[in-house]
Order: C-alpha cells, then sequence, then structure tokens
C-alpha cells in the first residue's frame, strides 16, 4: 500500500467509529505512523470531520419532526424497502443540504478510475478538498507571509497571482498533495456573507506542472463547471493553476 492507496482508504475513515477494525483501514492507519507527510495530511483530515459534526451539531430539529416521521413511515409500510430509503434519505437532506454539498462532489474521484494521473482528477480531488470543511495550516490575510509559508514548507510558492486576486481578501493557506507533489492551497474570500466557521470561498491551487498528467501548457484558462462549482484552469510557466468558487463562468473571471 502506497501513500495515495493509504489516503483513498481514510477518506472513508471516521475518526471515533468502529472503523477502526477494518483491516484496509488498520493497514493504512499503520502506514500513518511511518509516514510523517501522510499523517500531517490525516490529521488535517480530522480536523475536517470534527468541522463537518460542529455543524451537524448546530442544525435545529424542526418541532414534531419525530412524530412526522413516524406518521410518514405508519402511513407508508405497505411499500418497498426501497421507498422507504428513499423518503427517509430526502427527509435528511431536506435537514442537512447546506452542511452536505461536499458530498457530492466524493463519487467524482472515488475508485480506482480516479487514482490515474489525470487533468480531471486533479481538479476533482482539489475542489473535493475545498468545499469539505478543510482546516487552514496557515491564517492570515498577508499573501506576503502566506508565500513565505508555503516556500519554508517546500510546497509550490513562486507562483504569478492574476492582478485581480493580488486585491483580493486572502484568509490563510493550506498544503496538500497530489501523487506524491506538494500543492500549495491559498483561500480567499469573494466578499459574499460566509456560513460560520467557513474560512474563505474562492480557492486558489498551484502545483508544478508536471506533475499533473494532461495538463495545459497554454496561459488562456480553461472554464469547467464542476457540480455548483465554477473553474478555471490555466499554466503559466512551470506552474499548473486551479480556481474555484461557487456560481457560474461569469463569478471566477473577475478574479482573473
Amino acid at each position: 500500500m502506497n501513500r495515495d492507496d493509504a489516503k483513498n482508504i481514510l477518506l472513508l475513515y471516521r475518526p471515533g467509529s468502529t472503523d477502526d477494525a477494518d483491516p484496509q483501514i488498520v493497514e493504512a492507519l499503520a502506514l500513518v505512523k511511518q509516514d510523517a507527510e501522510l499523517a500531517r495530511w490525516f490529521g488535517e483530515y480530522c480536523a475536517r470531520q470534527e468541522v463537518l459534526r460542529a455543524k451537524f451539531r448546530q442544525i435545529p430539529v424542526p418541532a414534531g419532526l419525530k412524530e412526522q416521521i413516524i406518521s410518514e413511515q405508519a402511513a407508508q409500510a405497505k411499500m418497498s424497502v426501497r421507498r422507504n430509503v428513499m423518503v427517509a434519505a430526502l427527509a435528511i437532506v431536506a435537514i442537512g443540504a447546506s452542511v452536505l454539498v461536499s458530498a457530492q462532489y466524493w463519487p467524482l474521484f472515488a475508485g480506482n478510475a480516479a487514482n490515474k494521473n489525470t487533468l480531471a482528477n486533479y481538479q476533482n480531488r482539489m475542489i473535493y478538498v475545498a468545499t469539505s470543511g478543510y482546516a487552514m495550516s496557515y491564517v492570515t490575510n498577508d499573501l506576503t507571509q502566506i508565500r513565505a509559508y508555503l516556500a519554508r514548507n517546500q510546497a509550490p510558492a513562486d507562483y504569478t497571482l492574476p492582478a485581480t486576486l493580488e486585491k483580493a481578501d486572502a484568509t490563510g493557506c493550506a498544503i496538500e498533495d497530489w501523487k506524491s507533489a506538494k500543492v500549495s492551497m491559498i483561500c480567499f474570500r469573494t466578499g459574499k456573507p460566509l456560513p460560520p466557521g467557513q474560512p474563505g470561498d474562492l480557492w486558489l491551487f498551484v502545483v508544478n506542472r508536471t506533475s499533473v498528467k494532461g495538463a495545459p501548457n497554454t496561459t488562456p484558462p480553461q472554464f469547467i463547471q464542476i457540480n455548483r462549482i465554477a473553474t478555471a484552469v490555466w499554466a503559466q510557466g512551470d506552474k499548473l493553476y486551479l480556481l474555484g468558487t461557487e456560481g457560474d463562468e461569469q463569478a471566477i473571471q473577475k478574479f482573473l
């Protein structure tokens, strides 16, 4: 098992549950103890899970919900098991949809096909990170300090920001992994109101272009919509840039 295999397995791990009894997870956790980079990533992943749990706990339970569910179950008793599961799922989604937005990105990179080093898988993986309650490694609105932090930690720091993005409100940065390569994640705010605990809603990912197979070698951005997230990807020098925010192409163009 290598680092990427362990990450894909640990993305299914729920801290504090009985998941650590699963043989594959046991093997992946053993690798965490031997790999400092994997240990850092796993610590950030567990922190993101705690953020999501905290958000779940903040969701108010509507009055009479229990009685309503019991009543609906009684009315649907003669229907198939599949139909009952769908009704229950819809009820849960109606309560927690705002918290579970990131879950829609999971299928985009889960599975063996997504282990391949492709531009599409890289985009899907980074957008999943941005929308899954990430924890920043360094919190500051100073772009110079962000660049210095990334350089100290051997992450891409010699990047070039678009002029408009230079003026955006930065909130900090994190360091992610892609196929054993470090990815600099720089977080910004678009100016829209944010839910409590959400550090940003505009994310720039920078990685060495040779680390992503199929990466473009031209500067004009390519615009790709990934569910509710608009993304722009472009290359400049030896770096590959990925910018994402919720909305459409117009929402992201003003930061390029």
